[in-house]
């Protein structure tokens, strides 16, 4: 384009100056002409990037690796004009996600739809948005660019196994006394009513009650005798095992990118995704779970039950990277004094720093149930095997689940710990 342009601006000096030395009207005329040309073509192309309507449809912000997301967009004529063309440039940093389109031909208020399908391989938080918007005139003189700023966050969950059983050591099932504390969920105790509130859900209401009292009266629980359960995922940088000639990471450092429907050969993302399978399991069989990890940034949830649990343990997941400088060790002595008698701490790591076998044989005394998931490092990449750790553990009479490389993790999850 700048070459047409550049061949127009020479014509026209090449006819003023021939004007001027035969003084022939056509020469002016031409290089009026050329003028008036680029004069329009000019006007056109402005015009072609304003009055439009662009939408832009998510189906949901929210999609899980492995999942198809759908987004569909909506392109409007606005203008007095016709639209000859236009390019459609997303800048969405989701992974594989091509929402750039060529908009063909729009007459004067017409309408041009399109869908876009990517699948999910790579879990994280990514933006979509913002768009460009260019456009050229008839002749092919000019093209702008326009930028349409509206940017939206959306969010991909990892991996997640259907978990069909978890074999818990003996001493470490539920069990325990009530702890008469009211709570908003319901439990299997109830433990009085009151009137209703505003908010109450309906399916609280007491019925019977409610009709002798002829007002809404609600039930109240208490907080069952079930102990909590303690989840605490390790993304210590020590802890990190993986063949980097293998494994690619989106702009270098960011998140695994999946080459094949199995999980990347990485303990992060074994570590990520053993976390998120063992929380769906507990909320879904309605326990009472905790969550804590270091990713880098300290994320601490208490034990709670709800699907809001699930959605906040898988958020965290989503974004969790091993590059914390805090050791599991160092973890278990910061976030362990608070977790009360009976608690059942399930470590998921890879780690084979001794120091946190040590501090998690001290909270047995405390009363306290640790149960280790243990990712053998040898089977990513080159490290030292894992019978050292493993053989402390049994010593101190922590329960361990031991998972390698390309294991079924269902499988394995359902074994009893030894």
């Amino acid at each position: 384009m700048p070459s047409r342009r550049n061949a127009i601006y020479i014509l026209i000096v090449m006819s003023l100056i021939t004007g001027v030395f035969t003084g022939r009207a056509f020469f002016f005329n031409l290089a009026y002409m050329l003028f008036g040309i680029l004069i329009i073509s000019w006007i056109w192309v402005w015009t072609a990037i304003r009055w439009i309507g662009l939408t832009r449809r998510t189906r949901t912000r929210r999609a899980q690796v492995g999942q198809i997301f759908e987004e569909s967009f909506a392109f409007r004529n606005r203008s007095f004009l016709p639209k000859l063309w236009l390019e459609i440039i997303d800048q969405s940093t989701l992974p594989g996600h091509r929402a750039s389109h060529i908009v063909p031909s729009v007459t004067i208020g017409g309408q041009y739809s399109w869908q876009v399908r990517t699948r999910c391989t790579v879990r994280g938080e990514f933006r979509l948005g913002p768009m460009l918007v260019s456009s050229g005139d008839p002749f092919g003189l000019f093209t702008l660019t326009r930028t349409i700023p509206a940017t939206s966050r959306m969010i991909v969950y990892p991996r997640m196994i259907q978990l069909n059983k978890l074999e818990l050591p003996m001493g470490m099932l539920s069990g325990g006394e009530s702890q008469r504390r009211r709570t908003h969920y319901v439990t299997t105790n109830a433990a009085g009513v009151r009137d209703y509130a505003p908010g109450d859900s309906f399916n609280r209401i007491h019925w019977r009650t409610s009709a002798r009292k002829e007002r809404l009266v609600v039930k109240e629980f208490e907080l069952d005798p079930l102990v909590d359960i303690w989840l605490i995922a390790d993304f210590s940088a020590e802890s990190l095992v993986e063949d980097s000639n293998i494994i690619k990471r989106v702009n270098g450092d960011g998140p695994v990118i999946a080459s094949s429907s199995d999980i990347p050969p990485s303990t992060e993302e074994y570590v990520t995704v053993v976390a998120a399978s063992l929380a769906r399991y507990f909320i879904q069989m309605e326990r009472v779970i905790g969550f804590a990890a270091y990713i880098p940034n300290r994320e601490v949830y208490q034990p709670e039950r709800s699907n809001r649990q699930l959605t906040r343990i898988l958020e965290a997941l989503a974004v969790a990277r091993s590059t914390s400088t805090y050791t599991l060790g160092q973890m278990l002595t910061l976030e362990t004094p608070h977790m009360t008698r009976g608690t059942t701490l399930i470590i998921v790591t890879s780690s084979q720093n001794p120091d946190w076998v040590r501090r998690a044989q001290i909270l047995t005394r405390r009363g306290i149930k640790p149960m280790c998931i243990y990712i053998e490092g040898d089977s990513f990449a080159s490290a030292p095997p894992a019978d050292e750790i493993i053989s402390r553990l049994r010593s101190a009479k922590i329960p361990v689940l031991r998972l390698r490389n390309g294991n079924d993790i269902n499988a394995i999850l359902q074994q009893r710990p030894l």
